[in-house]
């Protein structure tokens, strides 16, 4: 099937190459018998050929870059389709839920660091250790949390007889 598509992609270039160039050369000799003739018929010719031209250039180029973007997409399409029937989960690059979630959790592991390091600020003395350990125990769930977003299947290959992936921290928050 490889075959069958670069040799019909081959073809398809080559005759559209053709084709460009019989535009080219109808252009040029139009300005040619333009500037022999000096009419305004002539001139007028140029200016249609030249048309022409940029039209078929201009349209060249469009068909190029959407051969590329649909054989992108099919190739996508192909490893997707490809990955799912080998048993492995396909994420969706693109999925703004899970993006919002992991910005989220990114945005809970910032705050819980500043308060690890506001109560390290106030000395040993006088620090909160039970609060640094439930901020160090809010990060380990949300980091956990958001990288299972991110790769569902992470237990299952490291664990697979494991309570069937189901391995997301769990706890209570407390403000």
């Amino acid at each position: 099937m490889q075959s069958i598509e670069s040799s019909t992609h081959r073809r398809g270039i080559r005759l559209s190459n053709v084709v460009l160039l019989i535009v080219v050369i109808a252009f040029i000799v139009a300005v040619i018998f333009a500037a022999n003739q000096n009419d305004i018929v002539g001139w007028m010719v140029v200016v249609i050929a030249g048309g022409w031209l940029v039209l078929s250039t201009a349209s060249l180029i469009m068909v190029s870059r959407g051969a590329r973007a649909v054989q992108r997409t099919a190739k996508n399409i192909g490893s997707n389709i490809a990955a799912a029937s080998a048993g492995g989960n396909v994420v969706d690059a693109s999925d703004p839920m899970r993006d919002t979630k992991v910005d989220h959790s990114l945005k809970i592991v910032e705050v819980q660091k500043r308060v690890i390091t506001e109560e390290l600020a106030k000395g040993v003395d006088k620090a909160d250790f039970e609060m640094i350990d439930r901020a160090l125990d809010t990060i380990e769930m949300t980091a956990s949390n958001a990288r299972d977003m991110i790769n569902p299947d992470r237990h299952k290959k490291s664990k697979p007889d494991s309570d069937n992936g189901n391995s997301t921290i769990s706890g209570e928050i407390i403000n």
